[in-house]
């Protein structure tokens, strides 16, 4: 047997041509400066140990630093104790057990919605809804900076689709009277915080367009639940307005792993049996369930958690702004700085490290070409001596290598 890198073959055999086309890929993501690597952590959360040194952690989307809480992490002890590790099944088949249905209910009433589904993982819901309720014929509108889970439910789902410019309901709305008039279904899809960018969609502007063109309003509050509205409970809410579905994640605010839809009963039914992502993957396991249960409880009983997070995300980007970084408006606690080019991106990141700082480069294709970035997150894991330390570094490190 040799070895060529990735390919294998026999003294007999033939190359297989893929294992080429992999070897030439993965040398023209390099050459890009698009390579991607792992790194192995030794914790989670805001702030970790490595090498005696304490690291401040930015590219953690743990935002009310609920993930290693004691209240969260002894609610999934007990239920592996009770339930054990696993679900065994499908919801279908014997994986639906009583801490899914508690889970539901007390999303449902986070978000105010008549109910909500729990999914395996936040993808899955959007991979799963999208693909269940759209299908050919129909016609989907999506902003074009919706994150790669709903771009891929639509592809998923067969139906027609386009992108309008990032936030531009002007746009939106041409698209809708193009296509309104058609005989298929009409659907609106967007994320109401944009995970690199940390913006907030025109949710207002948008519902209003749903109603007036009697589109299907399809929301995802993954960076939003637990940081806006009240206990938390997403910008829709915060805005006091329904959308015909929203979808979010128990792995940012709350800490853990999984996703939800919340919608009316019929629409929950109508998923039940139409989301292979539901019907086919093995239930979520009892430590997650009873973690997010937990997690939203702590919602209730601490309301304020996300306007603490939003306070000192706005002080932290106030710090950045004095010094000139490139920055997008403050909206959230996502907080990008701007560099442009890949390489630069990557060796800021790196230098950061070197300071204690844990910030990842985020590079094309996440992110258009040319706005190569480090995107920051702040969390309750970081008080604002925290903050104000990271921002000197920053402004230091970019400085010195001529980023700012």
């Amino acid at each position: 047997m040799r070895r060529y890198g990735c390919m294998e073959r026999t003294e007999e055999g033939l190359e297989k041509k893929i294992f080429a086309d992999i070897e030439a890929g993965l040398e023209k993501l390099a050459a890009k400066g698009q390579f991607r690597s792992l790194t192995a952590l030794p914790a989670c959360g805001g702030k970790f140990f490595r090498d005696g040194k304490v690291f401040l952690n930015f590219s953690s989307n743990d935002y009310l630093d609920l993930a290693g809480d004691p209240r969260v992490k002894g609610a999934a002890l007990a239920a592996v104790e009770q339930w054990g590790c696993g679900s065994a099944g499908s919801r279908l088949m014997c994986g639906h057990l009583a801490l899914h249905e508690a889970l539901e209910k007390i999303l449902a009433e986070l978000l105010d919605t008549e109910s909500a589904l729990v999914f395996g993982s936040g993808f899955l819901t959007n991979l799963g809804a999208i693909s269940a309720l759209a299908g050919p014929g129909d016609m989907v509108l999506f902003d074009r900076l919706d994150h790669a889970s709903l771009i891929d439910g639509i592809r998923l789902s067969g139906a027609r689709w386009q992108r309008f410019r990032h936030n531009d309901t002007q746009e939106l709305r041409r698209l809708l009277e193009a296509h309104g008039k058609g005989e298929g279904r009409l659907f609106i899809v967007v994320d109401s915080v944009f995970s690199m960018d940390g913006d907030i969609a025109p949710l207002a502007e948008i519902h209003s367009l749903a109603d007036a063109f009697g589109a299907f309003l399809m929301v995802d509050e993954a960076h939003a639940i637990g940081v806006f509205g009240p206990c938390g409970g997403g910008i829709c809410r915060d805005l006091g307005i329904r959308a015909d579905l929203i979808t979010g994640t128990f792995s940012k605010s709350l800490g853990g792993y999984g996703g939800f839809a919340a919608c009316s009963a019929r629409v929950r039914e109508w998923l039940i049996n139409r989301a292979r992502p539901f019907i086919f993957s093995t239930a979520l396991p009892p430590a997650s369930a009873a973690a997010a249960h937990k997690a939203v409880e702590i919602l209730f009983a601490q309301p304020d958690q996300g306007k603490t997070l939003l306070d000192n995300s706005r002080f932290f980007h106030g710090l950045l702004a004095q010094k000139e970084m490139k920055l997008l408006p403050f909206a959230s606690q996502i907080v990008p700085i701007l560099v442009g080019e890949n390489e630069r991106a990557v060796a800021l990141a790196a230098e950061l490290e070197n300071a204690g700082l844990y910030v990842k480069a985020i590079r094309p294709p996440t992110v258009p070409p040319g706005t190569a970035r480090l995107r920051l997150s702040v969390t309750l894991a970081h008080d604002r001596g925290d903050l104000a330390q990271t921002a000197e570094r920053i402004v230091s490190e970019a400085r010195r290598l001529g980023v700012l």
